[in-house]
């Protein structure tokens, strides 16, 4: 099998308040209704929905937004040219960022964290 891309669907409570979020920070909405987003930042897309009880396509397979705030299931890592400049855009965006960029122990990068209005964890990460 060859892979073109990789879309995430993350689960969302309410798709406005996410699609608001997730505009702060470069996507733009291609497609939305009630329960559904998918928004695209020049390569990447994202999908956003709604909890929902299982399609007849994936049977027994429910939709749920994370519930515990301190855990983290899956998170998103968006690269950027930029870690600083990135997070000063998105602060002055109205973003909240987790603590500043940083450099971590290890070196080789510049990364950053938030969190989206459901609890998702956004790392901004700058490869070196």
């Amino acid at each position: 099998m060859r892979i073109s891309g990789v879309a995430p669907l993350l689960v969302v409570r309410d798709i406005a308040t996410s699609v608001d979020f997730y505009r702060r920070l470069g996507f733009e909405p291609l497609v939305t209704w009630s329960g559904y987003a998918k928004l695209t930042n020049g390569p990447g897309v994202l999908h956003l929905a709604v909890p929902g009880d299982p399609p007849p396509d994936r049977p027994s397979v429910a939709l749920i937004a994370p519930g515990d705030a301190d855990a983290v299931v899956a998170a998103l890592v968006m690269q950027v040219v930029d870690c600083r400049k990135a997070c000063a855009e998105l602060v002055d965006a109205g973003v909240v960022l987790l603590g500043p960029p940083v450099v971590p122990v290890w070196g080789g990068e510049v990364r950053a964290f938030l969190r989206d209005p459901d609890g998702h964890l956004i790392e901004i990460n700058e490869a070196g």
